[in-house]
């Protein structure tokens, strides 16, 4: 039976170098890598993910169908990080015009984590803890993520809190 470890927290709290070093661990691993360069700022920060990983990942590029990139992962991989479920999120939002709640892609991630033949190492946004946004599209991305953070948090085994680039267990094994 995998393992899922989910790891939220804020903006640059060090979500992803945790969840590297937490794959770190492991022999075979894969990264699927949500994002998708829509712009130049948006290519910089893609590229220093890249470097911040080594070479021993197998990358797995998938902006859309996050059910379909897990089932396919290879039987060989250990683990696989996941990077990241909001900004995920907000490609389904742009490429289903705003409509995602009941969208397959959502539907079909929580089966496909349970089903998960490797370990799984998710990363997200907590997104809630802010400001109430001005504008409703962006309050409905802020519920929407939160009900999928409370749902991928619920068939976790480990849920972790980045804070200041702190690890701080909040489910699961308190030994990070």
């Amino acid at each position: 039976m995998s393992n899922i470890t989910l790891i939220t927290g804020g903006a640059r709290s060090g979500k992803s170098r945790h969840a590297l070093t937490l794959a770190s661990e492991y022999a075979r691993k894969a990264f699927i890598a949500t994002s998708t360069a829509f712009d130049e700022e948006m290519a910089d920060r893609i590229a220093k993910h890249q470097q911040e990983r080594d070479d021993s990942f197998l990358t797995v590029e998938e902006p859309i169908d996050l059910a379909g990139a897990i089932d396919g992962l290879p039987d060989s991989v250990d683990v696989a990080v996941i990077d990241c479920l909001t900004v995920w999120l907000g490609n389904l939002m742009h490429h289903h015009e705003d409509d995602i709640e009941e969208c397959t892609e959502v539907t079909a991630l929580q089966p496909a984590i349970r089903r998960s033949r490797c370990d799984l190492i998710i990363v997200t946004n907590e997104v809630g803890m802010g400001i109430v946004p001005n504008s409703a599209v962006s309050r409905r991305f802020r519920d929407i993520a939160g009900r999928l953070n409370a749902d991928v948090a619920s068939v976790a085994d480990d849920v972790v809190l980045t804070v200041s680039g702190i690890p701080v267990a909040i489910k699961g094994d308190d030994t990070l």
